[in-house]
């Protein structure tokens, strides 16, 4: 959520602003009629209060000298209920400001780059060189079907599209990936590992963005009475850890791991990807998630962005980074970085991690804050998230950059530890 001082005493700056970097139209004659309404709602309400406190001090007088109550004991109920009604309506208003902010997406940095869509991202870097086969490169789904280890129409007929089965040891290297991540993340970068629900509150999907813009594109369930979701990603759980609350200035920075089921609709992606398993209802991420002091989360997005690089350099896959424009950041962030993982079988680069800093964003929409020692008082801080790295889309590249011509695929040397010593599958 932006600060509010942005759409009280900035609103025509903050709206061009969005309109030039997001493309996205606020209404701003519709914000200043409310504002303008619970100002004044606002000050009558106050002023009422004000009123029924002075008028029932005079009755309670009155009373003391046997005086006749009864006129004012009419007033104060008619103040009652003005008030009341006045109350109501202030309310109502707060509600319908607060449902226009929450729609409202995060301002850029403006080190980002102004753009509509992905073709105004920036390359900044790349790494590894991509290998020169001599031989027909397969997809890995000729891969992992050969020896039926990647079965789509088993998941097809247990669920529908966009799911897959894995079996043997594609499933176990799949399973060494998010350990190798896990371990490197922990045992290097100095993350603390978390398992976390995969199933969340309405609060808390509030909190980081994906309500109530996003309902569509997620997976909600019945639970009793009330409405939950099934996680898009660990940054839900993990950012939510300090809603509601107020983290001391030691504590700082928090550096979190998580390893979990991700669950999307994909009600956006219009039959993209459909093959195998580049875009899935369900798959497994290692997300990184930073909570720090405003002033550090630029540098903790550059030290998080390369804890997600590290992790494809051990890997050896060719990689680049790319600075997203306006246009294509997601909702919350103010400023990404995507890696792109170069794939063989369709000779280009493909994201395989997203980190972002959302600045103090999703901490107004927490209420989470931290305590400035130099002020002793409470302020929002900031969040950042990343994928270190999504492990399917990990499992793929592994599949195409490490294939051999006979349709084995040779072991990263770094996972071999979890694969029994295996040098070679298939």
């Amino acid at each position: 959520m932006l600060d509010p001082h942005l759409l009280r005493g900035q609103l025509a700056d903050t709206a061009t602003r969005l309109k030039a970097s997001r493309g996205f139209e606020l209404d701003v004659a519709g914000l200043e009629r409310l504002e303008a309404e619970r100002k004044q709602i606002q000050t009558r309400t106050q002023d009422l209060q004000n009123l029924r406190n002075t008028r029932s001090k005079a009755i309670g007088l009155a009373k003391t000298k046997g005086e006749d109550v009864a006129p004012l004991l009419a007033e104060v109920a008619g103040i009652g209920d003005e008030l009341k009604a006045s109350e109501e309506r202030l309310e109502q208003i707060r509600a319908e400001l607060e449902a226009i902010a929450l729609r409202i997406p995060n301002l850029p940095d403006e080190s980002v780059p102004a753009g509509a869509d992905e073709s105004a991202n920036v390359e900044l870097r790349r790494w590894g060189e991509p290998r020169q086969f001599d031989f027909q490169v397969k997809d890995h789904v000729e891969l992992g079907a050969r020896e039926g280890w990647l079965d789509g129409e088993s998941a097809a007929r247990l669920s529908g599209a966009r799911f897959t089965v894995l079996r043997g040891p594609l499933a176990r290297l799949h399973r060494a990936l998010a350990q190798f991540m896990l371990d490197l993340h922990v045992g290097e970068h100095g993350y603390l590992e978390c398992n976390v629900p995969l199933i969340v509150g309405a609060d808390s999907m509030r909190g980081t963005g994906q309500l109530p813009k996003f309902e569509d594109d997620l997976f909600a369930i019945r639970v009793g009475d009330s409405r939950r979701y099934l996680i898009p990603t660990a940054e839900v759980p993990l950012t939510n850890l300090v809603r509601d609350s107020i983290v001391e200035a030691e504590a700082l920075p928090m550096r979190l791991v998580a390893h979990s089921m991700c669950f999307r609709a994909e009600a956006g992606s219009h039959g993209r990807d459909t093959r195998g398993m580049i875009r899935q209802h369900q798959f497994e991420k290692v997300e990184l998630v930073s909570i720090t002091r405003p002033a550090d989360s630029d540098a903790e997005h550059e030290r998080m962005t390369r804890c997600a690089e590290v992790v494809l350099e051990k890997l050896g896959l060719p990689y680049r980074r790319m600075l997203l424009c306006g246009g294509d950041m997601g909702f919350s962030a103010r400023k990404t970085y995507d890696l792109e993982v170069w794939l063989p079988s369709q000779n280009t680069y493909r994201e395989i991690s997203s980190c972002s800093n959302c600045g103090d964003f999703q901490a107004r929409r927490m209420q989470a804050r931290w305590r400035n020692p130099e002020t002793g008082k409470p302020e929002p801080l900031h969040t950042l998230n990343g994928s270190g790295v999504a492990v399917g889309r990990a499992l793929i590249a592994v599949m195409e950059n490490c294939q051999n011509a006979d349709g084995s695929i040779s072991i990263p040397e770094v996972l071999r530890p979890y694969m029994a010593g295996q040098e070679r599958i298939g």
